[in-house]
């Protein structure tokens, strides 16, 4: 009998975190279509599958809605950003070429619908939530410098990139490679091609490299 009120617990939580996610997924979508200010959370119910009150049950208000929104988005993100980084554990003989790639796959995620959704809310209601640029910068940008620094702090101990702090060169890499964006995608209002993104990678690497890449030994 306590086994099978373990497993009905379990599954009453199960069904509450998915129910959560749900929301949290309409909701960004609702967002991002509609803005804050004329997004209705009965819309968001409704596109969640799930009843009004329950939204308020799960998470109180159309504000508490909206932050829990924009970390669950960060969130996913986040994780998109560290599967590239990830692929720097096993870098290969051609160091160019997996930096090109890793950054590449970098400049897609950031040229997705979800991250360009995720900026234009954070920008656009900054002014009446200050807090969204923490919520939404400690766990994007920031975490993600992280990882590439560790990433880049071990390919500088083991000699195929020259002595430097792996946080500045993180900093920098992701300056080089992001910062295009935001011009040629006209602050997301562009679609920018495959052509342009792999040039901005490559363009990007060669000038980190340039900076980093260790001096072989006469």
């Amino acid at each position: 009998m306590a086994a099978v009120t373990s497993q009905a617990g379990q599954a009453a939580s199960r069904g509450r975190i998915d129910k959560r996610q749900a929301i949290l997924d309409a909701a960004f979508a609702v967002f991002a279509r509609r803005g804050y200010a004329q997004a209705c959370v009965q819309e968001i119910a409704e596109a969640a599958g799930v009843a009004k009150p329950t939204i308020y049950n799960h998470l109180n208000d159309k504000e508490t809605l909206f932050r829990h929104t924009l970390a669950a988005a960060g969130d996913a993100v986040l994780a998109e950003n560290l599967a590239v980084v990830d692929r720097l554990r096993n870098p290969g003989p051609d160091l160019r070429a997996t930096l090109e790639d890793l950054a590449y796959r970098l400049i897609r995620v950031c040229c997705s619908e979800r991250s360009r959704s995720l900026r234009w809310l954070t920008y656009g209601q900054v002014a009446q939530f200050p807090d969204l640029i923490d919520i939404v910068v400690s766990r994007t940008s920031d975490q993600l410098a992280d990882a590439l620094a560790d990433r880049l702090a071990r390919l500088s101990l083991s000699g195929r990139l020259r002595a430097c702090d792996p946080a500045t060169a993180a900093e920098q890499f992701l300056a080089l490679i992001t910062g295009p964006m935001e011009g040629r995608s006209r602050l997301g209002t562009r679609k920018v091609s495959t052509t342009e993104m792999r040039a901005v990678a490559t363009t990007g690497v060669d000038t980190f490299l340039r900076a980093y890449e260790a001096k072989e030994t006469p």
